[in-house]
């Protein structure tokens, strides 16, 4: 009776009336257990010794690390590679392969219809409520939902929910998590109700004065029953904006339509997130069945032959990330304060949009770009027809595509942030002689659920899809590097635009530099890392000026994708063919540890409009390295700097204009980094202090920097993004926690362990320090610093109160911090 008490608190209106409609989370009281069980499907099945966890819950995370999780021999073909070879780390060295079974009760008044809906459950997820099986859903990064009202029990015992879930080995390119990963939903509704995803809201008309709102409603076992809806439009303020009360019969299952006009609308941007709520009653009878809150924006987009994307009339580029859906030490589990701090980072950075590579994301991320202001690239998959993996979605691509399509587009399409939708990424496909038949098959299925964004596809094969038809089908010709060859695409195919779908996979280490400096690509060192200078890059991709000069020089280029905007768990190239320990990227601006490289300070200095960026890079700690050459770069929004060296200036150096740098090319390997970067090759390292003056456009001091010299590691001190949190048992701080000498200064080559504690109303969670090639585990109140520094995540309880955390490493003060946790 306890979990029906909990649900009454949720479900119950005023008087003791079960609501029209309710939905409740089921997180707490699962019980987990690896390995395969034929009779776990049967309610009474024991499972009293099986571990109990709170959904969402990633088995795998928990490791261990090991070089034999899921071995691959493969050849990468999208990574240029013809021959197979061994790789190690692909999928993050963790153990999600094989099968895994979670079991919880639930309760369902007799009265009520029951629809279960699962967010994404990893993988092939076969579900069953009290002993039948309700549903099967082979794809793990998709939101799906069963009505379970068949099989619940009508008498008041409690119902019991079970799901198989299973991951095949070679089933993934990158760590794709393992278990119940995302959320579980149990929605209760009368049996007149609108159905899961049964609304479609469009903006027909958008403009200053105002917007017109086509609201489209499905209705559930409507029959021939006259149904009556009434619709408020609630603007950002909580204003009631517009009504409509309209009654009519449901005709051949069409949906129920209403028309609204909103006055001086508040428009959708990234710089302004506006966002209404669309509140529908429904009456049958006299009598309301149902409530449903649909949450919209109002902005218009456009694309224009030569002249590239337009938002609500303005244009502009595409500043955007691609991104995996793990959250680092955390694994797959979702967590809304992760993403949100991962978002955070993203927009201090000046990033403005979000690629979900290469699936389905959480319903959550979605919501939070809706809040913070990210559009979006909605991409769910890797694989069409033919194999990546030898159990990848190939396997059910023929039966199951346009189900997942209509999966992700239904739930996705009332979203303002969503401006995009991709149906795939580097699929071999592509060079198929009909491959294009299955890409206008997918874009096909967007144009019917969603007929107002337009279609991409992420293209890394260029010959093939301008020769074959591929390119020229989509509505974006979306491609996937090769810098060098959009003009020739722009010229050759009718759009007259090019999308960088996905950009850059400049690959580098936080804090670690390699000398001599020089662009280079696929470069590989003894210790496993690549160098921060961020000129190197795998054998496919480039360097980012390459892109920031496309995005600026050409009209038609409507912007970019970013490969990565964090480091993941997986595919640790360019240490990825039997280079273990390495097992999580290095592509990422922002490393695993959730601490920024100096990457982020590059892409700063020419996205965020808002404030300025001045970087100095590297750190001016080399014992051993006194008199030779250690250049020093500057990342700035200012055009202009000054470099001195305890003292001694260097000179004065100043971006290049495009023209200035192209006069360069051919005696200069770097004359492109000069248009984006301050650069002082010829720096003999002497220690002490390294400081940087910039100046503004009249030539006055705007800014300054300085690095010192590092001494002898004194004591750690930490550093929280957050200090208060809120009492619900989720939320999280990410404490950085730093090795600096008696001054203060960070140690950068200290990797000293350091210990963990928790007291009070929280626990700790998880730490990271960035290292592709640390195998701690992730779960353990203990890390190694990399590059001095790491990262602890401190979770909240449900109490109120303070939670104390304190760090401690042999030979070093220890650091406190503390806490609030409040409702």
């Amino acid at each position: 009776m306890k979990k029906l008490m909990a649900f009454c608190c949720l479900a119950l209106l005023a008087g003791g009336v079960w609501a029209q409609r309710s939905e409740i989370k089921l997180e707490e009281h699962w019980k987990f257990s690896k390995g395969d069980f034929s009779d776990a499907v049967k309610p009474d099945f024991d499972d009293k010794n099986w571990q109990t966890v709170t959904v969402p819950h990633d088995w795998a995370i928990y490791g261990p690390f090991s070089r034999d999780n899921d071995l691959q021999e493969v050849a990468v073909t999208q990574n240029l590679e013809t021959k197979a070879s061994v790789k190690t780390g692909r999928t993050g060295g963790l153990p999600y392969v094989g099968i895994g079974w979670y079991r919880t009760t639930f309760d369902v008044p007799a009265d009520k219809m029951a629809t279960l809906v699962f967010d994404g459950a990893m993988s092939e997820a076969r579900v069953y409520v009290n002993g039948q099986e309700a549903c099967f859903w082979p794809f793990g990064y998709n939101s799906f939902h069963c009505d379970v009202t068949p099989y619940i029990y009508k008498d008041g015992r409690e119902n019991t929910l079970a799901v198989r879930l299973e991951n095949k080995p070679q089933s993934s390119r990158w760590y794709p998590g393992a278990g119940l990963y995302r959320n579980v939903r149990l929605v209760l509704t009368d049996k007149v109700h609108v159905p899961v995803w049964g609304t479609q809201i469009t903006t027909p008309h958008v403009a200053a004065d105002y917007a017109s709102v086509r609201l489209l409603t499905e209705m559930a076992h409507a029959g021939d029953k006259a149904i009556r809806i009434c619709t408020e439009i609630v603007a950002p303020n909580g204003e009631v904006v517009a009504r409509k009360d309209n009654t009519r019969k449901i005709n051949h299952g069409m949906p129920f339509e209403q028309n609204f006009i909103v006055d001086r609308p508040a428009l959708w941007s990234p710089e302004s997130p506006s966002l209404y709520k669309a509140v529908s009653r429904i009456y049958v009878d006299g009598n309301q069945v149902d409530e449903y809150v649909t949450r919209f924006g109002i902005r218009s987009i456009e694309l224009v032959a030569d002249k590239g994307f337009f938002l609500n009339g303005q244009h502009r580029k595409f500043q955007g990330v691609c991104n995996h859906h793990d959250l680092g030490p955390l694994g797959a589990a979702i967590n809304v304060a992760a993403l949100r701090r991962q978002l955070t980072l993203l927009k201090d950075m000046g990033c403005d949009a979000i690629r979900t590579s290469h699936n389905m994301p959480a319903p959550e991320l979605v919501e939070l770009c809706d809040e913070m202001g990210f559009m979006m690239m909605i991409e769910p998959f890797d694989e069409w027809d033919i194999a990546k993996c030898e159990n990848g979605y190939h396997r059910y691509f023929a039966d199951w595509a346009e189900k997942d399509m209509v999966n992700m587009l239904r739930h996705y399409r009332n979203n303002p942030c969503v401006v995009m939708w991709s149906v795939g990424n580097e699929v071999p496909t592509q060079c198929s002689p009909e491959g294009y038949k299955v890409a206008s098959f997918l874009q096909d299925i967007c144009h019917r659920e969603d007929p107002t964004r337009p279609v991409t596809c992420g293209m890394d094969q260029v010959s093939c899809v301008l020769n074959n038809g591929f390119a020229a089908m989509l509505d974006v010709p979306g491609f996937n590097y090769r810098a060098h060859r959009y003009v020739e695409a722009y010229n050759k195919l009718p759009q007259n635009i090019v999308l960088g779908s996905e950009t850059s996979s400049t690959v580098s280490s936080r804090g670690v530099y390699k000398f001599p400096v020089s662009k280079r690509g696929n470069a590989m060192y003894d210790d496993h890392q690549c160098s921060s200078y961020d000129l190197e890059h795998c054998a496919w991709s480039n360097v980012p000026d390459e892109d920031f000069a496309l995005a600026e020089d050409y009209d038609w280029t409507i912007g970019q994708f970013v490969w990565t905007g964090f480091d993941y768990l997986g595919e640790p190239s360019p240490y990825d063919t039997d280079a273990w320990p390495n097992h999580s990227s290095m592509f990422g601006i922002i490393d695993l540890a959730s601490l920024p490289k100096d990457r982020y300070y590059l892409y700063r200095s020419l996205w965020n409009k808002r404030e300025a960026t001045l970087h100095v890079l590297p750190h001016w700690t080399w014992p051993g390295r006194e008199g030779q050459n250690t250049p020093v770069f500057v990342y700035t929004s200012y055009s202009e700097a000054e470099l001195f060296v305890n003292g001694k200036s260097y000179g004065k150096q100043r971006k290049l204009t495009a023209d200035e740098s192209k006069a360069l090319k051919g005696q200069d390997s770097l004359w492109l980094q000069r248009r984006y970067r301050l650069m002082w090759t010829d720096v003999p390292y002497e220690p002490g202090e390294l400081k940087v003056v910039a100046y503004d456009a009249e030539g006055r001091k705007a800014s300054e920097k300085v690095i010192r010299t590092a001494g002898k590691p004194h004591h750690l001190e930490v550093v929280a993004d957050r200090l208060q949190l809120m009492a619900d048992g989720k939320d999280l701080a990410y404490l950085t926690v730093r090795v600096v000498d008696k001054d203060g200064n960070l140690c950068p080559a200290d990797d000293r362990l350091v210990s963990f504690s928790v007291k009070g109303v929280g626990s700790y969670r998880a730490s990271a320090n960035g290292d592709a090639t640390c195998l701690d585990l992730f779960h353990l109140p203990r890390m190694h610093a990399f590059g001095g520094q790491l990262t602890a995540i401190v979770q909240s309880g449900k109490e109120t109160g303070e939670m104390i955390f304190e760090a401690k490493a042999k030979g070093l003060k220890s650091c406190k911090l503390v806490i609030q946790v409040v409702r």
